[in-house]
């Protein structure tokens, strides 16, 4: 366990490249790995969360070759069931796109899962799967939990989800459902939130000549059967997600900050970020490849963020929100208690601890800003968005904020606070970054 600390700084100026997508990251893998031929991966994430799913793919029969900035995946047009258990962690993409996945080997398979997993939802995704052919079951023993998938392959045919709880249980199926006997008829039975890493899915199995047919509502995809994955190379863009906090780290601070390798056009919701913080006044200059902030560091305006689409900037949008006039308000939040953490509760107690004036509901957050906050000790509850956006508060915070448990950064950005030391963010105890 590593504590990092954060200390009031005034000024940010420098140039930082986004890291690698993570779930670009994950679908490319998976992509590749169902693959009958190789695919060349460059630029991909090295996290907690991209490992798990390099470890899926090799138990399920693909081979991986990783080499400087590069992953080289020999897929396999035949899936194979785990040998031994695949330790997935707390990777909650890995799981949900894996399982049905593995029902497409003729020999069972067995997904253990990390303690932050076991609270997150995967019951709909095998209920689903049980239309399709499929066999699949949690299994305790002791103290660890795991998904037992019987494999056997997938019939196909027609079946039903909700589209409110997760989008990777929609993605796991347009995986899955194309090497399936029979076409495949998913239907949503509430609406689809997070549509864009569903179209993001779309788009990487388009690159490997696999169609999924999405209605324009959103409600109702079609999966024709008996399709062949083609190998592809391909570079995995830098992540929205992510950048956000270095967006936001330079918004609430005198700063001019640019963040290189983040491409506009590419298929991330969270790219709104943009849009959000030129909506709180901050002037953010997009170009090819790069986005540049300049900002004086003084109050910014209140926003109002319906986080359906968008629900992993609700942590930076709230710590944005302390250092904003007026009464900001995030809405239409309920599946953030799902996450690797409740992170309407989590940002609701450690942002309290830093002097916030902020009221939670069942579905939102209310900040009334601007904050007069104060260094405090932060337990981000082993959740990698928590952490970083307390550090991101924490830089207009009078004294210092201790974050403990930092390393949970590492499921997805494992040189956070690298980076922000490199902007001129007063950091102690970085090194474990390095």
């Amino acid at each position: 366990m590593a504590d990092v600390i954060i200390r009031n700084t005034k000024n940010l100026k420098g140039v930082v490249c986004a890291p690698p997508s993570k779930p670009y990251t994950q679908r490319m893998v998976i992509a590749a790995a169902l693959s009958n031929g190789v695919s060349r991966l460059s630029n991909p994430l090295v996290s907690e969360d991209t490992e798990a799913t390099l470890r899926a793919v090799r138990a399920l029969g693909a081979e991986v070759c990783v080499k400087d900035d590069c992953w080289a995946i020999q897929g396999t047009d035949t899936v194979k069931g785990a040998k031994k258990p695949i330790d997935v962690g707390d990777s909650g993409a890995t799981l949900r796109f894996m399982i049905p996945v593995a029902a497409l080997a003729s020999a069972p398979s067995a997904f253990v899962l990390g303690k932050g997993l076991e609270k997150r939802p995967v019951a709909p995704l095998l209920d689903s799967l049980k239309h399709l052919g499929a066999k699949a079951e949690v299994v305790k023993t002791g103290r660890k939990t795991s998904i037992r998938v019987e494999g056997g392959g997938l019939n196909g045919g027609k079946t039903t989800m909700p589209g409110d709880v997760s989008s990777q249980f929609v993605s796991g199926l347009m995986f899955a459902c194309p090497l399936a006997k029979v076409d495949t008829f998913l239907t949503l039975t509430s609406p689809l939130e997070s549509k864009s890493y569903v179209l993001m899915t779309e788009n990487v199995l388009s690159k490997h000549d696999v169609k999924v047919d999405i209605s324009e509502d959103f409600n109702r995809i079609k999966i024709a059967a008996k399709q062949t994955y083609h190998p592809v190379d391909g570079k995995v863009p830098g992540d929205f997600s992510s950048a956000a906090f270095l967006l936001a780290a330079a918004a609430v601070t005198d700063s001019k900050v640019c963040v290189k390798n983040l491409d506009y056009g590419s298929i991330q919701g969270d790219k709104a970020i943009v849009r959000i913080l030129k909506q709180m006044g901050v002037n953010g200059d997009v170009r090819e490849g790069q986005i540049e902030i300049t900002s004086s560091g003084g109050p910014l305006s209140a926003v109002d963020v319906d986080a359906r689409d968008i629900p992993d900037l609700v942590p930076v949008c709230t710590a944005l929100a302390c250092h904003a006039n007026g009464t900001s308000k995030i809405h239409d939040a309920e599946r953030l208690r799902l996450k690797e953490s409740d992170r309407l509760t989590s940002l609701y107690t450690e942002l309290s601890k830093m002097g916030a004036e902020i009221a939670m509901d069942e579905s939102g957050l209310i900040i009334n800003g601007p904050c007069k906050l104060h260094g405090a000790i932060i337990e981000p509850h082993n959740d990698h968005r928590i952490a970083m956006a307390c550090a991101v508060a924490a830089l207009r915070a009078e004294g210092e904020t201790v974050i403990q448990n930092a390393e949970c950064v590492r499921k997805s950005y494992p040189q956070f606070f690298t980076d922000l030391h490199m902007l001129g963010v007063d950091v102690v105890g970085w090194e474990l970054d390095r």
